[in-house]
């Protein structure tokens, strides 16, 4: 009798590390994912919920959004406001944020660039990575034309389908990580898909061809962006925003700003490599 045996199925602990996709066999926790559905509801903006506005934008039953709110509230995630008769975060979200800031050293590195930048041609200078199907500013230097300092809170969130620095993370995924992202992409968007994958794909040959993404995702504004990956092996999306002067001088613009964004992007990570490594 032989003593070879016949190879079992890849574990899913190496099939994440060949692919870069995270890969389970077992189930998860449902009651844990819905939990955290309900976090994700508060965003910047919001100071407090009940249990009606949770399940609307939540999409779970009322009785189970309370169930999973009081565990939120025992557990010392979620605070409960007797005179609004809602929820609201705790401090406890403040440290997780600030655990998150203190491992990315690459941000205090990549600011005085993007500042520098920012204030010298009165544009915006963002850089932002991705949750789920959306993109979250890590960092965001604003300056009005009139040259007024503004620095948005970090943690804002803008769509991933529709937006440069989305367009520009997509580009910047290996292809296998892209696709599984791009899957889910379509369940979420339904019978809007069709019209959404046509663009992606249009912003994703522009960045073969260009290096960039370019938008104009708010009226009046252009915005180019690339994707830039961390010492860390983190990838991010930089961009510039600016406003438009004519329709005539978009396409001179957007030429521009796009030289000026690939001095930036190179200038970030020459930094990246003196002082954090690889």
């Amino acid at each position: 009798m032989s003593s070879k045996q016949t190879a079992g199925p890849s574990s899913s602990r190496r099939q994440t590390r060949q692919t870069g996709v995270f890969v389970r066999t077992t189930p998860g926790s449902q009651s844990l994912e819905r939990g955290l559905r309900i976090l994700r509801t508060f965003r910047h903006g919001v100071d407090s919920l009940t249990n009606a506005d949770i399940a609307e934008r939540t999409g779970l039953v009322r009785p189970t959004v309370s169930r999973l709110c009081r565990s939120l509230v025992d557990s010392g995630f979620l605070e409960f406001d007797r005179q609004q008769n809602a929820y609201r975060l705790s401090v406890a979200s403040l440290s997780l944020a600030l655990s998150f800031r203190s491992t990315e050293p690459e941000l205090d590195v990549a600011l005085p660039l993007m500042r520098e930048l920012a204030q010298s041609r009165k544009v915006n200078v963002s850089l932002a990575t991705a949750d789920q199907l959306e993109m979250v500013y890590v960092e965001t230097v604003r300056f009005s034309r009139q040259g007024v300092f503004r620095h948005q809170a970090a943690g804002s969130r803008i769509p991933m389908a529709i937006t440069s620095l989305g367009r520009a993370y997509l580009a910047g995924m290996p292809a296998l990580q892209r696709q599984c992202l791009l899957e889910k992409m379509q369940s979420a968007q339904g019978k809007d898909w069709p019209k959404t994958q046509e663009q992606l794909q249009q912003a994703l040959q522009q960045f073969e061809l260009s290096g960039f993404c370019y938008t104009q995702w708010q009226p009046g504004m252009g915005s180019v962006a690339s994707p830039i990956q961390s010492p860390s092996g983190r990838t991010y999306a930089i961009h510039i925003s600016y406003h438009i002067e004519s329709p005539d001088s978009e396409t001179r613009q957007m030429d521009a700003y796009a030289a000026l964004l690939s001095h930036l992007v190179h200038d970030v990570k020459a930094a990246w490599a003196e002082k954090i490594g690889d």
